[in-house]
């Protein structure tokens, strides 16, 4: 593991990258601006290494123009319609972001904030760092003042394991997730249109116009969503489909699969293969959701760390959470934390080749 200055935030805040390289030559690289893993360069077939994450190659570029690129997105992941919830029969208004909702923890959510590293890790269980963040009360809106530590470890099995833990003083409602999106092929080489994914869920949760769902858990048996058996994304996004043109591709919650008395164990949410290149990407989690999003609004006006302008499709994100609006759908599992509760969930990207 290495240190090094990475910049300074315009109100002076210094960021750190710290890099991780395991016995296999895998390497990450994590910035405390965000929590945000700017490179992971993993081998294809022929052992090549290519960093299979998008992202910039400068500080400034995420302060100024990053759509969540590889951070931590919180207090609260995805979408709050409208930005209105109530908790204990207290209304709450956060801020609204994504037309008229809140996405991703409003306008200073955890991506655009600078964390502090509490530990640096190196062991038999591989080589990490564990990141804090103290969020106060009526941070952007939210009640209670939330304490959150984000564990990034690299093990010598090439799988990255992110540890998410949050107290509150206060009853508040908490939903972390990493929004890295990923091009196994490399980053910018174009679309992840032929990638191949495979998804273990048997239903999604359907969005209006605005992507807040609808309440209902539906079948993928039939529509463009059932990845139960691997397919291109490209035989998914470009068909006609009311949903898929909502979206403009996809940006849908998946309701993993797992058994009901094992639902704090780790399970299988997705495998995302590209052929060419060989690389596989496995993720494992503990939490209840997928949300799958193809890069829909990348547009070619940002340029990535190659110089590479991003278009839509040119990235995917398989964040791991709780399901969007879950503060005002009852049906959905609970995304409430308070006092003397330990919000506590693990995911792991485990790479391979074939």
């Amino acid at each position: 593991m290495t240190k090094q200055p990475y910049g300074t935030t315009t109100d002076g805040k210094e960021v750190f990258e710290y890099t991780l390289v395991n016995a296999q030559g895998v390497e990450v690289k994590i910035i405390t601006y965000g929590g945000t893993i700017t490179s992971l360069k993993v081998p294809g077939r022929r052992r090549q290494l290519a960093n299979v994450v998008l992202g910039f190659a400068t500080l400034k570029d995420y302060v100024t123009k990053s759509p969540y690129f590889g951070c931590i997105t919180g207090r609260f992941a995805n979408r709050i319609a409208k930005g209105r919830f109530t908790l204990d029969g207290k209304p709450y208004q956060v801020p609204v972001n994504n037309g008229v909702n809140a996405l991703h923890g409003g306008l200073r959510g955890f991506d655009k904030v600078v964390w502090a590293v509490t530990r640096e890790i190196a062991g038999p269980d591989g080589v990490g760092i564990e990141l804090h963040y103290h969020s106060v009360d009526g941070d952007e809106g939210y009640p209670g003042a939330l304490d959150t530590d984000v564990t990034y470890l690299l093990d010598d099995q090439n799988a990255l394991k992110i540890h998410y833990r949050a107290t509150t003083d206060t009853p508040t409602i908490v939903n972390l997730t990493n929004h890295t999106l990923w091009n196994l092929a490399g980053e910018g080489e174009g679309s992840i249109e032929e990638h191949i994914l495979k998804l273990n869920a048997d239903r999604y949760t359907p969005v209006d116009k605005t992507a807040i769902p609808n309440g209902k858990l539906a079948s993928v048996a039939g529509t463009p969503f059932d990845f139960r058996t691997p397919r291109s994304l490209a035989a998914s996004i470009r068909v006609k489909d009311t949903q898929i043109a909502y979206a403009k591709g996809i940006d849908h919650n998946f309701v993993i699969n797992r058994p009901a008395a094992d639902d704090k164990a780790l399970a299988l949410a997705a495998t995302l293969r590209d052929l060419p290149s060989g690389r596989v990407l496995e993720v494992w989690t503990t939490e209840p959701g997928v949300q799958v999003y193809t890069g829909n609004f990348l547009d070619g006006s940002i340029y990535g760390t190659s110089g590479r302008a991003y278009r839509q499709g040119d990235g995917i994100a398989l964040e791991t959470q709780h399901f969007p609006d879950s503060p005002n759908q009852k049906e959905f599992p609970s995304t409430v934390l308070r006092p003397g509760e330990v919000y506590d969930t693990t995911t792991v990207c485990k790479f391979d080749v074939q």
